[in-house]
């Protein structure tokens, strides 16, 4: 690596967030971030670094009773035009925000990682840091995806949290998502003489009723309660407005609880929608908390406040698909991720450094508490 962006992994979490966002990432283009890390990384002699593309994992080896995950995408979605970097502090209603691509989803997440991996040269479980690429496209690209395939024991863990936007908030396991399509078909005619066709569009009306009708479960999962939905999402049909449409197909977006598997979450799609054609187009399994883990317990006493349940879908479904129960916990509001005022107060950004810290081996063991 030549020419390599320092980062400081001693400054305030404030200061290495808005470093980290200064780096331009968008997805695809996470290799200059990616060697930052790694030379972060590469001079601590407590942590084993492994390069694997754009992803760096960085992990301990004391012995410990058990291991932990912790993880972070370091791509960001496209800039705004004109760019939302570089970062800057403004005030906000509840005090001062870091703005900036990225300054949500996630690199403050990422600087929280960076930061623990430096404090913490004797943490109480043994820790793998895992800073990945390519999350914010489509699943084949995403590292975790591949690394997950091709050296998952670089993965395990009892337990998993991925430093997602949740305000400094426990969001445990998650949701999962199947999308499908429901189609009708029918006869074309001339929209003057429409009794000589049969009109795809119309017969599509008991789709729409059986979704208008459709109650959603609300499920408890291990001590959590994710409310499920089964919703129409697009509808598309006609080819003119002089023609009567000869097809009509429904798009339906099934967000499950993690209790189901993708196969049963099919057939209950299925199930819904029979005597129409059905066409699974996307599916991916949800993920539990697993808080009933050791683990899983000693870090939800340590960050203290109300546990709720994930309703979205994040990656912690891969760790899930791994045997690691996972959870999301990080600092950003998640309905400012992609925006173009993305922004994250810096109460928040110290709050989830300063929990895991307690969490992994309490502000005993760090050098020095962030500056206020």
């Amino acid at each position: 690596m030549t020419d390599v962006t320092r980062l400081d992994l001693g400054s305030d979490i404030v200061d290495l967030t808005a470093a980290i966002c200064d780096i331009h990432s968008v997805s695809g283009d996470e290799a200059e971030l990616a060697d930052a890390v790694e030379a972060a990384l590469a001079g601590a002699a407590h942590l084993a670094t492994i390069r694997d593309g754009n992803t760096v994992i960085a992990r301990t080896d004391l012995g410990r009773d058990e291991r932990v995950v912790l993880a972070g995408h370091l791509d960001t979605v496209p800039l705004t035009d004109p760019p939302n970097l570089p970062t800057r502090v403004e005030s906000g209603p509840e005090g001062p925000e870091l703005w900036g691509r990225g300054t949500v989803d996630m690199k403050g997440g990422v600087a929280v990682q960076l930061r623990l991996a430096h404090l913490l040269e004797a943490p109480n479980r043994d820790i793998t840091f895992v800073f990945y690429d390519c999350e914010e496209v489509e699943a084949e690209r995403n590292s975790l995806t591949r690394i997950g395939s091709t050296r998952p024991e670089l993965l395990e863990g009892d337990f998993a949290v991925l430093l997602e936007p949740t305000r400094a908030l426990v969001e445990g396991g998650c949701k999962g998502t199947l999308r499908a399509e429901v189609t009708t078909r029918g006869v074309a005619a001339h929209s003057g003489r429409p009794w000589m066709g049969e009109n795809a569009i119309h017969a599509a009306a008991p789709i729409l009723t059986r979704l208008a009708e459709y109650t959603p479960r609300e499920v408890d999962v291990d001590g959590l309660l994710y409310r499920e939905g089964m919703s129409a999402v697009g509808i598309e049909g006609g080819i003119a407005t002089n023609v009567i449409p000869d097809s009509c197909t429904v798009s339906v977006n099934y967000r499950f609880a993690p209790d189901i598997d993708e196969a049963a979450a099919e057939a209950h799609v299925r199930e819904l929608f029979d005597g129409f054609e059905v066409t699974i187009t996307d599916s991916a399994g949800g993920a539990r908390p697993g808080l009933d883990r050791p683990a899983a317990l000693a870090f939800v006493e340590a960050i203290g406040g109300e546990v709720s349940a994930k309703q979205g879908w994040t990656d912690v479904a891969r760790f899930s698909a791994l045997g690691v129960p996972a959870v999301n916990f990080g600092p950003g509001d998640p309905l400012l991720a992609h925006k173009d005022d993305e922004r994250c107060p810096l109460d928040q950004l110290r709050a989830a450094e300063q929990a895991l810290l307690r969490w992994l081996g309490g502000e005993s063991t760090a050098h020095a508490a962030p500056p206020e």
